[in-house]
């Protein structure tokens, strides 16, 4: 996306470079599969999120034609995405086929999770912004670049057991999925009213490790750096995060939801960062078609350690006529946990040659003592208008409020996911 290069005389420019790891889906249960190869059909029970992509690639990979292949769909570990729930079905499929008439069930241990799953993109952002004499954006240079984050199974060379069979199948070809949904590009594009904006996708066909979907795609990190960008131009403007994010919204429903969370937590109010005590707020619209959500929360630093308490969350989310507020309600506040999940703790591993992280030890994940004191959602009432889909709408906000929250606390600005005590400490100057 490119709206001119011509730039308007600026008083401030900000250059900033943000930055996501490799995440794992993290399901709690490993995945499992079950086939039973008899009379000449293949039938396979699965959790996978893609049947009929399953269908038609488990079929090439054991040599079947389609119609002789079944997928059931079976309730069991969630993820968001595309966990190992395909692989362990392509795998108990081929065990199948060699033992016919005996049902096969597989399951992965938590090694084999951690080790073989497709991870969720690590991903790199720059931008250059600067503001005018009038204290808005006079110019938008971003850059982001990411692998596709939709790698899942279409063929046979899709799975990753089918490079380890004696006759290695062509592994499948990443390609970027086009706007206005986008992948990497998600969210790259702000919603905001910036002049001269020169967006660019610089997709990356190949990774060190193996990707696919993970919940929100590239909109996390997207929406974690435009919302981390914009605070830090609100406060070299010195502007209130919250006009300064009104003055650049033309969207009256992107400005309802960011007014109503801001009036449920108390924004104007609220106790200004002291060291230890801060508060931050973000805005997205998800894929920039979807829901739209705000988000302020409160945190606390605890600046010997380094470790972060989240006391209370309050959001408000626009989903158009809300069929089912409490499931809204529920996604939100799920998405808001993932996300400080995300941000605070979760990094996938590696080394020269292989990841590092196998177990709950070495990928921790968010704990019940650590989840946030209150979570407030407030779903507006839209009677009569679409429904948005409101899934994935929390990841980059919860994120983003995150990040600018412990800058007000402790004016450090942390640019690089995950913000762990360790990275929080090097950056406020305390020592081990």
């Amino acid at each position: 996306m490119n709206t001119g290069h011509a730039e308007k005389p600026a008083t401030a420019t900000i250059r900033g470079r943000y930055s996501r790891p490799w995440y794992s889906h993290g399901s709690i249960g490993p995945s499992c599969a079950v086939a039973l190869f008899k009379d000449g059909e293949l039938t396979i029970w699965s959790h996978s999120q893609g049947v009929f992509d399953m269908h038609r690639a488990t079929a090439e990979l054991v040599g079947l034609v389609p119609d002789k292949v079944r997928v059931i769909h079976t309730p069991s570990a969630g993820c968001y995405g595309q966990n190992g729930a395909d692989d362990v079905t392509a795998e108990a499929a081929l065990i199948a086929m060699a033992l016919p008439g005996r049902p096969i069930r597989l399951q992965w241990m938590r090694e084999q999770e951690f080790g073989w799953e497709p991870l969720g993109c690590a991903m790199v952002t720059e931008v250059e912004a600067s503001i005018g004499p009038d204290k808005r954006v006079s110019s938008w240079k971003y850059h982001v670049w990411s692998n596709s984050h939709n790698n899942r199974p279409v063929k046979a060379g899709g799975y990753a057991v089918a490079q380890e069979v004696a006759r290695p199948f062509p592994m499948q070809e990443a390609k970027p999925i086009p706007m206005p949904e986008g992948d990497g590009d998600r969210n790259a594009n702000p919603l905001y009213d910036f002049p001269h904006m020169d967006v660019r996708y610089h997709f990356v066909p190949q990774m060190p490790l193996r990707v696919s979907a993970l919940r929100s795609l590239g909109a996390h990190l997207n929406i974690f750096t435009l919302e981390s960008m914009l605070d830090e131009l609100a406060h070299a403007g010195g502007v209130d995060p919250l006009a300064f994010r009104l003055a650049h919204m033309r969207d009256d429903r992107a400005r309802a939801v960011m007014i109503a969370a801001a009036r449920a937590f108390g924004w104007e109010n609220r106790k200004k960062g002291d060291g230890q005590r801060g508060s931050g707020m973000a805005f997205a619209r998800y894929k920039n078609i979807g829901a739209y959500c705000a988000l302020a929360m409160e945190i606390e630093v605890e600046r010997e350690t380094g470790t972060i308490f989240i006391h209370r969350v309050n959001a408000a989310v626009d989903a158009g006529q809300p069929a089912n507020p409490d499931g809204i309600r529920n996604q939100v506040e799920g998405g808001i946990i993932q996300s400080l999940s995300w941000a605070i703790h979760e990094e996938m591993t590696i080394d020269e040659s292989k990841r590092t992280g196998f177990d709950w030890g070495s990928y921790p994940i968010l704990r019940f003592d650590q989840v946030p004191g209150s979570i407030d959602v407030e779903v507006m009432r839209r009677p009569g208008l679409p429904f948005l889909g409101a899934g994935e709408t929390a990841q980059g906000p919860t994120s983003a409020a995150l990040a600018n929250a412990i800058a007000d606390a402790t004016g450090a600005r942390l640019r690089d996911m995950p913000l762990t005590p360790a990275r929080l400490k090097a950056a406020i100057g305390v020592l081990d």
